[in-house]
């Protein structure tokens, strides 16, 4: 698998003039930098990163991704979701979550900035959509995805060809399950934001999950706080990502415990893909990841 994904990772660097790596310094965007800093050593990573900023993100998470870009030399990009609400651009949601809010900063980014070829850390073992998705994914002029357009992609040959003002959003870690992305860390000792691991968190209860309190609109006079031992498998924007209960607080006991789990880490701890069967696939033909 890392081969394969270091194989990506070089075609992409030949067929493309401007590729960029979303980076939001979660697991899956870790362990992809970290893949691409392999397939260019000794030379540094030829892309930038590009990170699109709820406004909400979970602190420790954003700390980890300015040391990631300093250490490493990298050029980092932002777009600011909380810039296009100030303008009217934008209006915040009833529910308080500003995940489904990020396809237009997003794409306009990619426009703006004239990114031809974007990688992103998804997996088509997280969720449905995601799972029709092949490794180069063609998107047209208004970053939209039509899953009748999918191009085969027999023999790991990629096909990178795209008309003027289309795009091709680029899955390194498609075929990988969330066990073999904590397996490659425990194995290649890569340093994680420590909200993975067992920790204590003031939290609420919402939909069935532990939410982190804070000013996006949580938690309301019926949701009392408590105090718990919780880990996340996912980190996206607070308003969104649930916790789970657990005391893994190392590697060895965060695999032990996704070895024997039942659910995905999407279907167990994110709000946003509940919102209705069909949740992240029209968020996707809409331009998101």
């Amino acid at each position: 698998m890392e081969s394969e994904a270091v194989h990506i990772f070089r075609e992409v660097a030949g067929e493309f003039e401007k590729p960029v790596i979303l980076f939001s310094g979660g697991k899956d965007s870790i362990v992809m930098l970290h893949l691409a800093l392999k397939a260019f050593a000794p030379a540094p990573v030829p892309f930038a990163l590009l990170h699109v900023d709820t406004g909400h993100n979970f602190p420790e998470v954003l700390a980890y991704r300015d040391r990631a870009v300093a250490r490493h030399g990298l050029r980092l990009h932002v777009a600011s979701v909380q810039e296009y609400i100030d303008a009217g651009i934008l209006q915040e949601r009833p529910d308080g979550t500003r995940n489904p809010l990020q396809t237009l900063p997003l794409t306009e980014a990619i426009q703006q900035l004239g990114f031809d070829a974007v990688f992103g850390g998804g997996r088509r073992d997280e969720e449905k959509a995601r799972a029709k998705e092949r490794v180069f994914s063609l998107r047209d002029e208004f970053s939209q995805w039509d899953p009748r357009r999918q191009r085969p992609e027999l023999w790991q040959l990629y096909n990178g060809r795209h008309a003027p003002g289309e795009h091709v959003r680029v899955f390194p870690l498609s075929n990988w399950t969330e066990l073999d992305v904590w397996q490659y860390i425990a194995r290649e000792g890569i340093e994680l934001p420590e909200i993975y691991f067992a920790h204590e968190r003031e939290v609420f209860r919402r939909n069935g999950m532990w939410l982190t309190a804070g000013e996006w609109g949580g938690p309301k006079d019926t949701e009392p706080v408590e105090r718990r031992l919780i880990r996340y498998r996912t980190v996206g924007d607070m308003s969104c990502t649930g916790a789970v209960d657990s005391d893994a607080a190392d590697l060895d006991a965060v695999i032990a415990e996704i070895a024997v789990s039942r659910l995905t880490e999407r279907g167990a701890t994110r709000a946003d893909d509940k919102l209705s069967e069909a949740a992240m696939e029209d968020r996707k033909r809409e331009g998101y990841f």
